[in-house]
């Protein structure tokens, strides 16, 4: 079977996000481990629905991606967004993972990596996630780095987020990602931003005040030959920021926790997430869902702005 036969059998595009990107409109790309690992049912898939309501009120089509049956799916139905919300015990697949999943017809959410990866084979240049992953405590030792770096370092897809998620080594992430030539732009902010606070005490290559610029050095990035994607930084709400002290103090905890009772890899993450749930009383889950938010707003604009400069390009 030739290779072009063979991806559009394993790729399946909805007819929403199709016609979308045949006619030159904004698409947003969304990931599925959020759904899947970050939040309960039905929390879960109301949040989902509302990121892809707030993407439709920007005037761009959201793309949730997900593996169902083998098939990498670009773009989720109402039912299809239940089943992935219904079934927490659904695998959480980065790059590594997805050959087999598609290979045995498995289930699979995606993570920043092959949301990517997703994204890219479709078309879709535009991304929005709550954090990346990135180089974890303690990796001099355990050696855990985040697929999502590597990522970021091959695939042409821009990635609107919080930064990183708070529980990483965000120095060390940011060298890793300087080091594959992964630009980080904050977006009206000179400060990378930890998740859950508007300053990780880190800085960012530059700060940009208009999503248009941001639009434009992509496509001068990718018209360049310069593969590889860019990380677009953008601070969770002031409203919604928590307090640094509180939840430092929680990842801390829930960090040595996860140390003593030997999570590891992928499950640390999840493990975390719902311990700062516990510790913060939920605060920090409705934080998530609001940063969530707000990235899919920004990437909502971000994917207008890319989507012009194209349609001009071509004319």
């Amino acid at each position: 079977m030739e290779s072009n036969q063979l991806l559009k059998d394993r790729l399946v595009i909805a007819p929403e996000v199709k016609e979308a990107l045949q006619q030159g409109k904004p698409v947003v790309a969304l990931e599925s481990t959020i759904i899947t690992h970050g939040m309960s049912y039905p929390e879960n898939i109301e949040s989902a629905q509302t990121s892809e309501t707030m993407i439709r009120q920007e005037g761009a089509t959201p793309a949730t991606i997900a593996v169902i049956g083998g098939k990498i799916r670009v773009g989720l139905n109402a039912d299809e967004l239940t089943y992935m919300g219904k079934n927490s015990s659904i695998r959480k697949v980065s790059r590594r993972d997805l050959p087999m999943i598609v290979a045995k017809e498995l289930d699979g959410a995606t993570t920043v990596a092959t949301t990517m990866i997703g994204a890219s084979l479709a078309g879709i240049r535009v991304f929005a996630t709550g954090g990346i992953g990135g180089v974890h405590r303690g990796a001099s030792e355990t050696f855990d780095v985040s697929a999502d770096l590597m990522e970021l370092a091959q695939t042409p897809v821009a990635v609107v987020c919080a930064g990183a998620k708070s529980i990483l080594d965000i120095g060390l992430t940011l060298e890793v990602l300087e080091t594959h030539g992964v630009p980080v732009v904050g977006y009206q902010t000179q400060a990378f931003p930890g998740f859950y606070v508007r300053d990780s005490g880190y800085g960012v290559d530059d700060c940009v005040e208009d999503v248009k610029e941001i639009a434009r050095a992509m496509q001068l990035k990718w018209r360049l030959g310069l593969k590889g994607g860019m990380v677009v930084a953008n601070p969770i709400p002031e409203a919604y920021e928590m307090d640094p002290v509180l939840i430092g103090k929680s990842i801390d905890e829930a960090v040595e926790a996860a140390e003593a009772q030997g999570v590891r890899g992928k499950e640390i993450t999840p493990f975390i997430l719902a311990w700062l749930h516990r510790a913060t009383e939920g605060k920090s889950l409705a934080a998530n869902k609001q940063l969530v938010y707000h990235n899919a707003r920004v990437a909502a604009h971000l994917a207008a702005a890319y989507a012009s400069l194209e349609t001009q390009a071509a004319e």
